[in-house]
């Protein structure tokens, strides 16, 4: 290659450096990364009296925004049984430092949503050299894309998932006579699994994208057990509405099936740019074959 090639290729020197190299890029990457989520949990921190009672606690009140809404849709279509009035239970902390260990917690959880752009891009500016030109083109828009699925899926965990889960758990009585009386750490633990969880399962598409990248999964695949699929998801909206009204359940597993629908765009997506690159692939190697007849084994 000549020099000024050579210093006009980017991916140059990432190629030239040693697995060392690499080990210590990859150190300050995740260094940068780690220390954002620190700025964002002591920031969370400082003002977690706010946190708590404007967003934590907020799906243990009735006049909470979800089951506002809800009364609002049983009122238009006369399905009062989605209508929360009451939730009842009551909050406790049963160990000496339970509410602050809670509050560490808590802060560190919201640190790290607040913190999942950066850290995710840090993460991305490693990875990114190491992928040819085609496979950068497929992927512009990662972090975007990335980081927007998860906010939406934490945003569904928290307005939907969670204040479902919340009401059910909290108006499940076994005798009338028993109170329910939770932990402050099972309230927090059980939010913050939800909301997660759905901020990963709405990552979804991106999984069909590598996953078809490499060859694990196609298209057909996902369109023969479309059905399938839909049943796992009804079962899934079931379990986290066991309210017997249908549009509660609808509520969940709609966000879930459009999910899997993109997927499978996704997948046929990457199918196709695939087939493309192998055509031209293959049309480059014929021209080169076309241009040049004359092998050196020929020659000799």
């Amino acid at each position: 290659m000549p020099l000024d090639q050579e210093f006009d290729n980017p991916t140059h020197e990432e190629s030239e450096m040693t697995f060392i190299e690499h080990l210590e890029e990859l150190r300050w990457h995740v260094i940068r990364a780690v220390g954002a989520i620190i700025v964002f949990t002591i920031g969370a921190f400082i003002f977690i009296e706010e946190i708590y009672d404007k967003i934590i606690l907020a799906p243990s009140r009735s006049d909470f925004w979800t089951y506002r809404m809800l009364c609002k849709i049983a009122d238009f279509t006369g399905a009062q049984g989605l209508c929360i009035n009451q939730l009842d239970f009551e909050l406790q902390s049963r160990e000496m430092a339970g509410q602050f260990t809670m509050a560490l917690m808590s802060a560190l959880i919201i640190g790290l949503l607040f913190a999942f752009p950066y850290a995710f891009w840090e993460v991305w500016r490693f990875i990114k050299p190491g992928l040819k030109s085609s496979e950068r083109k497929m992927s512009r828009g990662a972090v975007f894309y990335v980081t927007f699925l998860f906010m939406s899926g934490v945003l569904f965990g928290y307005y939907i998932v969670a204040p479902l889960a919340i009401n059910f758990l909290a108006n499940f009585k076994l005798d009338p006579r028993i109170k329910n009386q939770f932990d402050i750490t099972s309230y927090v633990g059980l939010i913050s699994i939800l909301t997660l969880a759905c901020g990963l399962t709405f990552q979804l598409p991106v999984v069909a994208f590598v996953l078809s990248k490499i060859g694990f999964l196609n298209p057909r695949f996902m369109r023969e057990y479309r059905r399938h699929a839909f049943v796992v998801i009804l079962i899934l909206a079931a379990i986290i509405t066991p309210s017997p009204d249908v549009l509660s359940q609808v509520l969940v597993a709609l966000p879930l099936s459009l999910l899997y629908e993109i997927s499978i765009f996704v997948s046929a997506w990457v199918e196709r740019n695939k087939k493309a690159d192998a055509e031209l692939e293959a049309k480059q190697e014929e021209d080169d074959a076309f241009n040049n007849p004359w092998t050196p084994d020929a020659d000799v």
